[in-house]
């Protein structure tokens, strides 16, 4: 597929999950296959295998946060924890991040069109993981503040924050890849930000301490 092609087929995703993109009729995207490989081809590795293998790769530890769909809306901003992370290009700067199709926050971040990825400090372990559970209010008790274009929430004490606008959505197997474009950057120690913290790290199933 070209990046045309590519491209139509974002904003088919993105239309059908209700985000705003530009006017004009489009065809839902159809939802794909969750298999990664066809029945004539040879058998999947073993999953608990492929996370054992996987695992030994150590990884930063991310938020991705969206803002509340408008004044009042009682489902409030949305977010999940994120270790699917990477800057992608340089010219134009974009990052992109791995959702899985299963996911019922993923949705909600679709039709913001936006969001802002938290780069999680050393110390915000237990954060993670209030991010991490499905059903609970994730923002209770946590402080944040309005990403400066997008409005998503940025979480005091994170090693870093990156805004942006939804790029592209790609399929991969289980998952989504959704590229972000980045509007607006920045990390602790810049200027009166304080000290720079150092960055949660997740390796073999925990967190590097």
């Amino acid at each position: 597929m070209g990046h045309a092609g590519m491209a139509a087929a974002a904003v088919r995703y993105l239309r059908s999950a209700g985000a705003p993109t530009v006017a004009g009729p489009v065809e839902a995207l159809p939802r794909p296959d969750l298999r990664a490989v066809g029945e004539d081809e040879r058998a999947p590795v073993d999953p608990v295998r492929f996370r054992y293998v996987l695992g030994h790769f150590a990884t930063g530890v991310t938020v991705v946060t969206a803002p509340a769909a408008g004044p009042g809306d009682p489902a409030g901003p949305a977010g999940f924890a994120c270790q699917s992370f990477a800057s992608l290009s340089l010219d134009p700067p974009l990052i992109c991040f791995m959702v899985g199709r299963t996911s019922t926050t993923w949705p909600r971040i679709a039709r913001a069109g936006v969001f802002c990825v938290n780069v999680l400090g050393a110390h915000q372990g237990d954060l993670c993981r209030g991010f991490a559970v499905s059903g609970a209010d994730k923002f209770a008790g946590v402080v944040h503040d309005a990403a400066p274009v997008s409005g998503s929430p940025r979480l005091a004490g994170a090693a870093a924050w990156i805004d942006c606008t939804i790029h592209a959505v790609h399929t991969g197997g289980d998952h989504l890849i959704v590229v972000g474009r980045v509007d607006a950057l920045g990390a602790s120690g810049d200027g009166d930000e304080g000290a720079e913290v150092p960055p949660l790290l997740f390796h073999k199933g925990r967190f590097l301490t």
